[in-house]
C-alpha cells in the first residue's frame, strides 16, 4: 500500500552564533563584497556555526496510522513537523505527503491575528480547498467544540492562548483534512479540553485520518498512537510499537541522568525506607510479566519509619511519564517502638487499558502528602483481554443495567 507520508534522507541544518549589527553603509559595502567573500574560506562567516537538527531521517506513514514522535528537548521532533508542514525547507532529503494536510503547531500559527475567529475559520477552510458550503456546514460544530461563542467576532490577537488553541484544534479537526500534524501545543489547554481533544483524535483516526503527533506525554503515545519513533540529536534511534518506543525513551532518560527519571528516591528516603517490595498476581495473568486488564495485584512491603508516630501507606498507579491514575490509602496506623511496619495491599481488578504503568508504594504522615516519608516503585505491564477494553478513556469498567418501561417496575426484556 502506498504511504501517505514518505520521509527519505531528511536533514536540516541551522546556523547559530552572533552576527554583528551593521549600519546601512556597512551593509551596502558588504553586499558589494559578497562575490569576493564567497571565494574565501568558510571560516570567515561572522563567527557563525552550524547545528544539525535532523540528520538522515527516514520513515513512512500509511493511511489511518497515528505516529507518535518522542524524544528529549532539541531531539528534532518539532523540526520534523515543520518540514512536513512546509514551514521549513530541508537542507537535504525530501518529505512527500499525499493528501490534504492540516497542521497544529505553535500557538499563533495558521491564523491571521487581525481577523476574527469567524473569519479565520473560513480562511483556513479556503486554504484547505474546501467550498464555502462545506465550511458553513461544519461551522457550528467548530464553534461549539472550541467553546468561543462569545468571542467569535473578536480578532484572534485578543484571544488567550487557551482560546486560541481550542479554536485552532477545532478548525483542524472538523475541517477534516486527510493528514493532521499536531505538536505539543495541546499542553496549553486545560485538562478537560486536553481529554476532549484526545478523544476527538481517536474518533478522527477511527474514521481513517492519518495523524502525526509530537508529545512528551507517554500516555498519549501508549493509548492513541499505533506506532512511534524516538529521536535523539536529530537521528531515529527506535521505531516500532508504542511500548517499544516508550521503553527506549525510558532507557535514554536513565542514561542521560544519574538520578531516576521521576524524582530521586534518595531524597524521599531521608526520613524512612521501603524494604522487601514484592508484586504478586491476583487472578490469571497473561504471562509472568504481564497482568490482564481484568486481573489484579498484591503489593507487599515493609517500611522503616524512624521519626513519625502515625502514618498511612498508599499504592499509586501512574503512567510512565508520572500522570497519576489513582491512589489508594490505608487507614492511619501507629508506628511501634521498633519503627517498622509490614503492609499488604490487594487490588482485585486493575481495570486498566493495555500498556506500561508504574506502581508506587510509600508511607506518609497522617496528613497524607504533606509529609512524604518513604517511597519506591515497580514497573507493571498490562495486556488487554477480549471484551474488557473501552472505546476510549483511561480505564474500562462494566455495569449491571436494569431497564424498565416508565410506570412499570418489570424489567424490559428487549435489549
Amino acid at each position: 500500500m502506498q504511504p501517505v507520508i514518505r520521509v527519505k534522507g531528511l536533514s536540516k541544518r541551522y546556523r547559530i552564533g552572533e552576527r554583528r549589527n551593521a549600519s546601512l553603509r556597512e551593509t551596502l559595502t558588504e553586499t558589494i563584497k559578497v562575490p569576493l567573500r564567497l571565494l574565501k574560506s568558510q571560516n570567515h562567516e561572522d563567527n557563525l556555526a552550524y547545528i544539525w537538527a535532523l540528520r538522515d531521517v527516514n520513515f513512512e506513514v500509511h493511511a489511518g496510522e497515528v505516529l507518535g514522535l518522542v524524544g528529549s528537548n532539541g531531539a528534532g521532533k518539532s523540526t520534523v513537523l515543520k518540514v512536513l508542514s512546509r514551514i521549513t525547507r530541508p537542507t537535504a532529503g525530501q518529505a512527500e505527503l499525499h493528501g490534504r494536510v492540516r497542521s497544529l503547531l505553535e500557538v499563533g500559527t495558521g491564523f491571521h491575528p487581525e481577523l476574527t475567529g469567524r473569519e479565520n475559520v473560513f480562511l483556513n477552510g479556503a486554504i484547505l480547498g474546501m467550498r464555502r458550503s462545506e465550511i458553513v456546514r461544519k461551522f457550528d460544530e467548530i464553534v461549539s467544540f472550541a467553546e468561543i461563542e462569545k468571542f467569535l467576532d473578536t480578532p484572534v490577537k485578543h484571544y488567550s492562548s487557551g482560546m486560541y488553541v481550542r479554536l485552532a484544534f477545532a478548525v483542524a479537526a472538523f475541517l477534516e483534512p486527510e493528514i493532521l500534524l499536531v505538536d505539543e501545543v495541546l499542553a496549553v489547554g486545560d485538562a478537560r479540553f486536553w481529554q476532549k481533544s484526545t478523544d476527538k483524535m481517536r474518533e478522527l483516526n477511527s474514521r481513517g485520518m492519518t495523524i502525526v503527533l509530537v508529545t512528551h506525554n507517554m500516555w498519549l503515545i501508549q493509548t492513541v498512537c499505533t506506532r512511534g519513533i524516538l529521536l535523539q540529536s536529530g537521528h531515529v534511534v527506535v521505531e516500532g510499537r508504542p511500548q517499544v518506543v516508550i521503553e527506549g525513551y525510558r532507557r535514554l532518560a536513565e542514561t542521560q541522568s544519574s538520578t531516576e527519571r521521576f524524582t530521586s528516591t534518595e531524597d524521599w528516603n531521608t526520613k524512612g525506607e521501603i524494604r522487601s517490595l514484592q508484586l504478586s498476581p491476583v487472578g490469571k495473568w497473561v504471562s509472568e510479566r504481564e497482568a490482564a486488564s481484568d486481573s489484579g495485584i498484591v503489593l507487599s512491603f515493609t517500611a522503616h519509619v524512624p521519626t513519625c508516630p502515625r502514618v498511612r501507606a498508599y499504592v499509586r498507579v501512574a503512567t510512565p511519564d508520572n500522570f497519576v491514575l489513582f491512589t489508594a490509602y490505608s487507614d492511619v496506623t501507629e508506628v511501634p517502638a521498633e519503627h517498622q511496619l509490614a503492609f499488604k495491599a490487594t487490588i482485585t481488578r486493575l481495570m486498566l487499558r493495555g500498556g506500561d504503568y508504574v506502581i508506587w508504594v510509600g508511607v506518609c504522615s497522617d496528613r497524607e502528602q504533606e509529609e512524604m516519608l518513604a517511597q519506591a516503585f515497580l514497573p507493571l505491564q498490562v495486556r488487554e483481554t477480549g471484551g474488557s477494553h473501552p472505546e476510549a478513556g483511561v480505564f474500562w469498567n462494566r455495569a449491571d443495567w436494569a431497564v424498565h418501561r416508565v410506570g412499570s417496575s418489570t424489567p424490559d426484556s428487549r435489549p
